[in-house]
């Protein structure tokens, strides 16, 4: 690959891409709320929804964990109780689990939005692509875990965890350490960038109200009061009770 390209894919990229799914994301939540959605159609056809909807989201959610943690957690950190080695031989195992079934998932999600008629009429052409390409990023994923089974040292899982904590930490890319990774690595990590790229102009910003969702977990409890009248113990609004 040419030096510019790949210092410029995996240097200075990844910014642009964060850059404008966080800004992104902001303008559209604070100028366009009513298009913040996922756009379900489950009140048209559940059928293949139920389980492909369930299978996707469970696999992606851990692929989305997975990544985050394993990429972004020092080796210092887990080094206390494990090698890089062992570490990768988990994300190849847990991962590639994870993978197959969220790859069933969104195939049938891909399958539904394609082939049933009722679905495919209401559906954008947003909708399909962004499937596609989850689908595409997904199946290059699953790529990857023969080539990283080959390097079972660890050594990819060091590689990739440095790239990701200096992205993050503002710090200078090596991106020509990068180049000694299979192809699949590689467009895995651009493809993926991408998402992050696409993800505030597609219905993905749904994801955000997931994650504000847990909100609600630590919010103080509502006292309910019923205003119907014969409750007992209740009085009507200007009533008192006689003695």
């Amino acid at each position: 690959m040419n030096t510019g390209l790949h210092g410029f894919l995996f240097g200075v990229y990844p910014y642009i891409c964060l850059t404008v799914f966080l800004l992104g994301s902001l303008i559209r939540f604070d100028r366009d709320q009513y298009t913040w959605k996922s756009d379900s159609s489950q009140l048209l056809r559940t059928g293949l929804l139920r389980w492909g909807s369930n299978l996707f989201h469970v696999g992606i959610l851990f692929l989305f964990f997975g990544h985050l943690v394993g990429l972004l957690t020092p080796h210092a950190v887990y080094g206390i109780f494990m090698d890089a080695a062992m570490k990768q031989r988990l994300a190849i195992y847990a991962g590639g689990i994870a993978g197959f079934i969220c790859f069933i998932g969104l195939s049938m999600l891909i399958y539904r939005r394609m082939f049933d008629p009722r679905i495919r009429y209401t559906s954008h052409a947003a909708d399909l692509a962004i499937l596609l390409i989850l689908w595409v990023q997904l199946v290059v994923g699953l790529i990857t875990l023969p080539y990283s089974w080959g390097h079972a040292d660890g050594s990819v899982m060091l590689i990739l965890s440095d790239w990701a904590q200096r992205i993050l930490t503002l710090r200078e890319v090596d991106s020509a350490a990068l180049a000694v990774l299979p192809w699949p690595f590689l467009f895995h990590i651009v493809f993926g960038m991408t998402i992050f790229l696409l993800f505030p102009f597609s219905r993905l910003v749904h994801v955000w109200s997931g994650f504000g969702a847990v909100a609600y977990l630590f919010r103080p409890h509502q006292i309910v009061r019923s205003r119907r009248l014969g409750v007992p113990g209740h009085t009507p609004a200007g009533r008192e009770k006689s003695s």
